[in-house]
């Protein structure tokens, strides 16, 4: 308890001390007499960068990252399903031109079904022929029954001929009509069984000339699906992938605050992996805008480069606007609420300029 009350007497004493110090009425201790004098601390002035203006290019662009995609991509496969393929013609990174063949198919059944298609055509010019031979026959019979019919039918008024016997040619003359009604039918059936089976060849010479699967268009084989000994599944699996001219695209995505800014036909620097850096065009801007990203798609047209490859990671930048004029530093650039000021060096003066601004790139700002 008593060193707690010295402790608080002495601090006591300490804090009056250094009152009275401070009042005048206490002396404070000297300081030797060559001690060093402490000069006053002064603020040091305050550093500034002077940049002159200067005339330059400003274009003002968009950046943009995405994949090369074929511009257009052209799935080939059999218009015959079913057959196995025989022959492989083309690979991955083939240049193929139109109405190059591909791959073949097997064709022995359709050569099969090709020579019973001959033998029904010819068994169908042969009943044709038959059935032109009975018309022949049944016009003389029917020639025959009618004249025999005329003449019976005086002499029966006479009462030479009996009624039966006039009965019997008039039914000879009915049945010679009748046959030659229906040998001309005969020939009408057989002249379209015979059409028919000239369908089917048509048919069949088309599936023989579709067993060679040839390129629709110019351009490179991006992707072989095609295996020998497997089947041509039509269009479940395409057989070959074609860039369609071997033009090449970048498919990119790009803010929905920037969009207002792209146009078609604007000039775009492509930087692809690897370095590769090649000058595209603006195709496509899409209409629409994903939901859930707030991002739009963007097409832009790069041509045919052998050095990219699709499904590559790209980016590219889009010129929006370009201009030439007077620019400096953007940290030189104060954007006020009311206004938009520089500091411009008159002489040893510093002196305020309201300003109009442009165009804004690589550090600078355009004063118009």
């Amino acid at each position: 308890m008593r060193a707690k009350l010295v402790l608080a007497v002495l601090a006591l004493f300490g804090v009056a001390a250094g009152a009275l110090a401070i009042t005048g009425r206490l002396p404070l201790v000297k300081k030797p007499a060559g001690a060093a004098k402490v000069a006053p601390q002064v603020a040091p002035p305050i550093a500034v960068t002077v940049a002159r203006a200067q005339i330059a290019d400003l274009r003002e662009t968009i950046l943009v990252t995405g994949t090369l995609v074929a511009r257009e991509e052209i799935l080939v496969g059999p218009e015959v399903e079913g057959l196995r393929i025989v022959e492989v013609l083309a690979d991955e990174g083939d240049r193929v031109t139109k109405g190059q063949v591909l791959a073949r198919l097997v064709s022995d059944t359709i050569e099969a079904q090709l020579a019973q298609n001959d033998a029904g055509q010819a068994r169908a010019r042969a009943a044709i022929a038959q059935s032109r031979s009975n018309i022949t026959a049944a016009e003389a019979r029917l020639v025959e029954a009618q004249n025999a019919y005329d003449r019976a039918k005086p002499l029966t008024q006479k009462g030479v001929i009996s009624e039966s016997g006039m009965d019997q040619r008039t039914s000879a003359a009915k049945t010679a009509q009748a046959s030659l009604a229906a040998a001309r039918d005969a020939v009408a059936v057989a002249e379209a069984e015979l059409m028919q089976v000239q369908a089917q060849r048509r048919e069949l010479d088309w599936r023989r000339g579709r067993t060679q699967v040839a390129s629709p268009a110019d351009g490179i084989v991006s992707r072989r699906i095609a295996r020998i000994g497997g089947m041509a599944v039509g269009a479940a699996e395409p057989m070959f992938r074609i860039i369609a001219k071997g033009e090449i695209e970048l498919d990119a995505e790009v803010v929905e605050t920037r969009i207002a800014a792209l146009k078609t036909g604007q000039s775009a620097d492509v930087e692809a992996a690897g370095a590769v850096r090649v000058t595209g065009q603006l195709r496509i801007v899409s209409p629409e805008v994903d939901r859930a990203t707030r991002m739009a798609r963007v097409r832009i047209f790069v041509g045919a480069r052998p050095e990219l490859k699709i499904g590559a990671f790209a980016r590219a930048t889009i010129d929006t606007a370009k201009s030439r004029g007077v620019a400096v530093p953007a940290s030189a650039v104060h954007w006020g609420e009311e206004a938009t000021i520089v500091q411009t060096a008159v002489g040893s003066k510093v002196v305020t300029r309201r300003v109009e601004t442009g165009l804004t790139a690589a550090g600078l700002v355009e004063i118009r």
